[in-house]
This record gives structure tokens, C-alpha cells and sequence, in this order.
């Protein structure tokens, strides 16, 4: 193949990688907490040596470099249940993983474990001020409330404090594939800037006419570009015809 080929299959992956992106958002519209993944590309210059035409001296490829998360909140849905909550800001619930290790989510489904901890739905302990889960005495579960700040209350007073934790890049948060991210540079938020709604959680913040708009645009580029690698591929056929009748 040649130069111009590369460019246009490298502007096809592009256009298959924001593909898989907005059907992944598509897929995720009714999951709690997700947030909106955009694809970011970069450009790559490689020189091609010297030539008569001056702009072709450098060739432009299409690069992936990743995908960032829409930070914007999603509506709050009630759920009925007091222990639900919805963080207010940015944020993330910090949670044990099964392996040990710590992951973020703002999937507010709450529950109290038979070891009286505080989990997510999946089962994942929260974890509250310095790492530690919060634990609940048998005779108070039942009659737990969350205050704003992240303290969960019992009848006898504060038990402990949800911690809210946030990156100053969110580029550091990597998707495990559960509904939870991992990732470096957490930081927790004192309880004066935490603020959580309860009694529901957080919808998704995909918005399906984006996203279908968004597929139809993938789609009519995509076969632009092909239309352009036939033109290419005609091109070079009369020029093979025509160099092989002048010889």
C-alpha cells in the first residue's frame, strides 16, 4: 500500500475506536453512576523526505490516545431507600474490591452486610474517613440515616463518615470493567466539602440523541472514506493501464 492508504486506514481505526465508544455509552445509559466516555486522538507527523510539493513533506496520521470521562452529574433517581445516596459534586465512593485493593464508584446503591459493614450492591465494602469500612451494630441497622457530609447516623448519634474521594486528573482513573475505576492520586474530601443527597442515586449521564447522532456522523465518515480509498484504488488501476500501453 501506499502513503495515502495508511492515512485513511488509520482514519478508520479512528472512526471504528469512537464507534465502540459511543455503543458502549449506548449500552450503559440505564447503568447507575456511569459517566459518558469521549475518545481523544492525536496527531502524528512523519516526514516523508524531500519533494517538489512542499506540503507533502510531512504525511498526518490518526493516533488514539485515549478516552476521558463527561464529569457532568447525572439525574437523581429516588430509590425509596434512606441509605441510598448520590454524591453532589465531583467525587467518587471509595470501595474494597474482593482482591484487597481499593476502587472508585458513584454507584449509590447502599446495604449493611450480615458483618454489619456498609457495601455497595455488589457487595464491595464502602470504605469511610482513612480507609476503613464502616461498621453498624445489629441493634441500630434498620434506623440509619446519612447526613449531607457523608456521616451516617444511628439513633444514637454519628457511626462514622463516608469518605468522598477525588483526582485532580481524571485521566488517572482507569474502568475495571465492573462499574468501578482504578486508580493513583486519590484525595478524600474533608466533610465541610462533601455533599451527598440521599434517598436515591445517580442515573447516567449519557444522553441518547447525542449518541445516536454522534453514530450516524461515525457512519457517514466512514464510508466517505471509503468512497475516497476506491477513488485511490481507480486511480491507481489507469495509471498501471496507461503506463502498460505506453510501454
Amino acid at each position: 500500500m501506499d502513503i495515502s492508504s495508511y492515512v485513511l486506514l488509520s482514519h478508520e481505526q479512528a472512526l471504528r475506536r469512537r464507534l465502540d465508544v459511543a455503543a458502549n455509552n449506548m449500552a450503559n445509559m440505564s447503568t447507575v453512576g456511569f459517566k459518558r466516555e469521549q475518545p481523544v486522538f492525536r496527531e502524528y507527523v512523519e516526514p516523508t523526505g524531500d519533494t517538489d510539493v512542499k506540503a507533502a513533506r510531512n504525511t498526518s496520521f490518526v493516533l488514539d490516545f485515549g478516552a476521558i470521562h463527561d464529569t457532568a452529574a447525572g439525574s437523581f433517581q429516588p430509590t425509596g431507600n434512606p441509605l441510598d445516596l448520590m454524591i453532589d459534586g465531583p467525587g467518587y465512593l471509595a470501595v474494597e474490591t474482593p482482591e484487597g485493593d481499593t476502587a472508585y464508584t458513584r454507584a449509590g446503591f447502599v446495604k449493611v452486610l450480615e458483618s454489619g459493614d456498609l457495601a455497595t450492591a455488589g457487595g464491595q465494602r464502602i470504605l469511610g474517613e482513612g480507609g476503613n469500612p464502616i461498621n453498624i451494630p445489629p441493634e441500630m441497622q434498620g434506623r440509619l440515616t446519612h447526613g449531607a457530609d457523608g456521616s451516617v447516623i444511628g439513633p444514637d448519634g454519628p457511626l462514622g463518615r463516608i469518605a468522598v474521594t477525588v483526582f485532580e486528573d481524571e485521566r488517572a482513573l482507569s474502568p475495571r470493567g465492573d462499574g468501578m475505576m482504578t486508580g493513583d492520586g486519590a484525595r478524600e474530601l474533608p466533610a465541610a466539602e462533601t455533599k451527598l443527597k440521599t434517598g436515591g442515586v445517580e442515573g447516567s449521564n449519557v444522553q441518547a440523541i447525542v449518541e445516536t447522532t454522534s453514530m450516524v456522523e461515525i457512519l457517514r465518515a466512514y464510508q466517505t472514506s471509503m468512497r475516497m480509498s476506491e477513488a485511490l484504488n481507480d486511480m491507481r488501476k489507469t495509471a498501471i493501464d496507461k503506463l502498460g500501453r505506453a510501454s
